[in-house]
């Protein structure tokens, strides 16, 4: 199919179901798109539009959402991978396209510490976008369907990395979001690539038994809609093999082969309204013999993300159990598409969404707050992935919780105020221990007493919530703070001395900044404070400092053997006059200047290059301009430069920050210089369309010790994420 033909696909699909759609929109979004992704090539070889074409068609066809959410799925990589921006897009179709555009982009602009730091950035981006308009996460599990249809021609790194990523976020997300058919394509995709075998071997075993078990469905079905037929009960009924990835997840969890798999088989009966749900189930008990424990009333109890179904487990007459699930056809709806079958598309063109019955969305934003990333997105995975119970306040309130939560649990979900007043539970009007795992259908009453000493640090292990601990976290951060100091550098002490690490070596003013930066806090107090509240671990803190601890011994150990070999074989030199604070090597009273590339100041590793009429030109050692490269290809003119001892009082250079963009940063940025009294020459600021700043100073300063000084000042800053001195 060409482009066209795909294009006017796409256009009549969204003609069956949205015939007011803004077309001549549609249209000019597909055709800028296409200009600015013309030459760009998918793996495959096609041309990249075709990417665009297929995401916009899954939010047609699957989604059927509005004519914004389809052009802004046309356009959903024209700012991460064109040079289209925000801007452009907002002046060419409007500011809420552009909207959606950005969630769905990464940010690809900004340098992380780790990958874990750049994942959970990008998904509190996308997070937060959602909370603001839910098409952005629909477009965004559109674009992850269409990559995981498409990723046998990724590499098998790229192909395990993707998959990984799509079973443990987005196939969550489409589950808390209601959509069950996405979920699932999304799971068995990812399974094919996580385990090739174990996925082969049940799709090729499901395909050998296919006509046995197409015989089995047929006959359960139609024993039901006869028995409904004749109690005239209006329905639909029709039956399904379990997905692979549900197939394999029960394999794996029972230790069983796929032949030991018995109740691989659900049913479905949709009838017109909630009485009829009740009668068929006494009709499907009535025929088959229920397995006690097995039925679950979602109806009177809705899941969060609105699923609502009755759902039984039975034995049919020749020993096979099976699942029936029943709802009525707008039940099935919203479990087949979710939040999408809320969507109203025909008010003035303009999505409606249900945004506010999506609470767990501003949850998992205001959770991760004092978490380190690999913490967030481990409990990203847990409040969206995990099995639910529903308990009861005294008062018959219902509290959804993740499966295995405690009284301390709840007690937060309730209020924090509560938790960190709790000093006992009832459940069932029975007292229970704070480590009681809450099941379905609990009354749970909270005691508590003003002259409670707040919650005990061994709550933190006790909660399965990832809101319950945040807020346990947050406590602990606001009232124990030089606690927390203590208890968390004797935590940090002890892990370096179990790693073979000096203190010293951590604390030496050359190190610090570096150090501090790799475990992305200000300063020392704010890490032991961090891992003495439990937001941060004293061995994920050692485990980052440790290379670069033992690169920097490597590199002492050769500058003193270098010294001392040095100091064995060359003589004596005679004492030579210096050029502004420079010793050029064979020469005396040369002209000297400094390049402005890399501005380097005293202390800075330097060489020296022979420059057409300006003498010698100083560059840092580490400058793209003196690259061991250019060095080689312009041997005759690269000459080895010293400081002096006669250095001038200050050298002029330049230091860039990356920041998070807030009010008052040029305030906070120019009282930190003032306090390490540096004279700034000049000052230029600019500000990025995702809420970051980057601004480069020109100041004048001693030696490469009070730069330092400077550095580790500006990284206490609130907001600061890199401070870098350019070159090249």
């Amino acid at each position: 199919m060409t482009v066209q033909e795909q294009y006017e696909q796409l256009e009549k699909t969204v003609r069956e179901y949205n015939p007011a759609g803004d077309f001549a929109r549609i249209r000019a979004a597909f055709e800028y798109a296409d200009q600015c992704h013309d030459g760009q090539k998918r793996k495959s070889g096609e041309p990249y539009i075709i990417h665009p074409l297929a995401v916009a068609q899954i939010v047609a066809e699957e989604l059927k959402l509005d004519s914004e959410s389809i052009e802004a799925a046309l356009l959903h990589d024209v700012i991460e991978d064109t040079p289209a921006s925000h801007d452009d897009v907002a002046h060419l179709f409007s500011p809420t396209i552009a909207d959606l555009v950005e969630g769905v982009s990464k940010l690809t602009r900004i340098q992380y510490a780790t990958k874990e730091d750049e994942q959970m950035e990008n998904l509190r981006k996308m997070l937060i976008a959602m909370s603001k308009d839910i098409r952005v996460i629909l477009i965004k599990i559109a674009d992850r369907l269409h990559n995981m249809r498409t990723m046998e021609y990724q590499s098998p790194a790229k192909q395990k990395q993707k998959s990984l990523e799509t079973m443990e976020i987005y196939a969550p997300i489409s589950h808390r979001l209601g959509m069950q058919r996405m979920k699932w394509e999304l799971e068995d995709l990812s399974l094919k690539y996580l385990d090739p075998v174990g996925y082969e071997e049940i799709v090729t075993k499901l395909n050998d038994r296919s006509q046995e078990h197409e015989a089995f469905l047929q006959r359960i079905q139609a024993q039901i809609a006869q028995r409904l037929n004749e109690l005239s009960i209006s329905h639909v009924v029709y039956g399904r093999i379990k997905h692979p990835y549900s197939i394999y997840r029960k394999m794996f969890a029972q230790n069983k082969s796929l032949e030991e798999i018995f109740d691989l088989f659900a049913f479905r009966v949709l009838v017109d309204n909630v009485g009829d749900c009740y009668n068929v189930l006494g009709v499907i008990h009535d025929l088959y013999k229920p397995i006690l424990g097995r039925f679950k009333d979602y109806i009177g109890t809705a899941k969060p993300n609105g699923y609502q179904s009755l759902h039984t487990t039975v034995m049919g007459t020749d020993g096979v159990p099976f699942e029936v699930q029943i709802r009525t056809k707008e039940m099935h709806e919203i479990a087949e598409y979710g939040v999408a079958a809320h969507w109203k598309y025909k008010q003035n063109g303009q999505g409606a969404g249900s945004e506010g019955r999506y609470e767990w969305v501003r949850r998992l934003l205001e959770n991760q707050e004092g978490a380190d990333a690999e913490d967030y997105i481990h409990s990203l995975k847990v409040d969206m992935f995990a099995d639910e119970v529903f308990v009861f306040t005294p008062n018959g309130d219902v509290q959804n919780l993740p499966a295995g939560a405690t009284p301390i649990d709840f007690a937060y979900a309730i209020h924090s105020a509560v938790g960190n007043r709790m000093v006992g539970a009832k459940v069932n009007n029975r007292i229970v221990t704070f480590d009681h795992k809450l099941k379905n259908g609990d009354i749970v009453e909270i005691m508590t007493s003003n002259s409670a000493k707040g919650p005990s640090r061994d709550w933190m292990s006790i909660a399965k919530s990832s809101e319950a601990r945040s807020k346990i976290r947050q406590w602990f951060k606001k009232e124990r703070r030089e606690e927390n100091i203590a208890n968390g550098r004797a935590s940090f002490e002890q892990e370096l001395k179990h790693a073979g690490l000096s203190m010293k070596d951590v604390t030496s003013a050359e190190n610090l900044a570096m150090l501090l930066k790799k475990v992305s806090y200000g300063s020392l107090d704010d890490m032991y404070a961090a891992i003495g509240y439990g937001g941060f671990t004293a061995q994920k803190a050692v485990s980052r400092i440790r290379s670069e601890l033992l690169k920097l011994a490597r590199q002492q150990q050769a500058e003193a053997a270098s010294i001392k070999a040095a100091e064995e074989s060359i003589p004596i030199p005679r004492p030579v006059k210096s050029e502004q604070g420079i010793i050029v090597e064979g020469l005396d009273n040369c002209l000297v200047k400094f390049s402005r590339c890399c501005t380097p100041v005293p202390g800075d590793a330097i060489v020296g290059f022979i420059t057409r009429g300006y003498g010698v030109s100083v560059h840092r050692a580490d400058c793209p301009n003196a690259s061991p490269e250019r060095r080689a290809s312009q041997e005759g003119r690269w000459l080895k430069v010293t400081w002096g001892s006669d250095t001038n009082e200050s050298y002029p250079t330049t230091i860039e920050v990356v920041c998070k963009d807030r009010l008052n940063l040029l305030l906070d940025i120019s009282a930190a210089l003032s306090t390490t009294q540096t004279f700034v020459s000049g000052i230029q600021s600019r500000s990025t369309e995702d809420g970051f700043a980057i601004i480069r100073m020109e100041i004048r300063v001693r030696d490469g010790e009070q730069m330092q000084a400077i550095m580790n000042k500006l990284h206490q800053i609130s907001g600061i994420l890199k401070v870098t001195r350019p070159a090249g």
